[in-house]
């Protein structure tokens, strides 16, 4: 992969990155400036039912930040594109899909094979 590539994945990750931890940062915001007394207990439980989905999607968006990042290393250390498993070339329609992926088409699709007979 050529220097123009890497940085264009490099853009991309540290844009997904930056609005990754915008939207972190609203919901810090809105969660801390809502203070609402709700006198019907059926809203306050939807109330509560929408700050756990929040906090589920945050958490998730936690874990995406963490990939993201270990992708902004491995561009730095020279491993971005090459698949952890078999040592291939990831291929670049592939990391414009999944910019932080770690394994190529073929290894991904042995791994999901091999979930799916184990049950995972």
């Amino acid at each position: 992969m050529d220097a123009k590539d890497l940085q264009f994945f490099k853009d991309m990750l540290n844009g997904m990155l930056d609005d990754t931890l915008k939207k972190s940062e609203e919901t810090i915001e809105d969660m801390t400036e809502s203070g609402e007394v709700y006198a019907d207990p059926a809203d306050r439980a939807t109330a509560e039912s929408d700050r756990a989905f929040t906090l589920r999607l945050r958490d998730r968006e936690r874990k995406l930040v963490k990939k993201i990042q270990k992708a902004v290393d491995r561009i730095d250390d020279g491993d971005y594109g090459i698949c952890q498993e078999c040592g291939d070339g990831i291929s670049i329609p592939r990391l414009k899909a999944r910019p932080m992926t770690t394994l190529c088409i073929n290894c991904k699709s042995k791994q999901e094979a091999d979930e799916a007979v184990r049950g995972d």
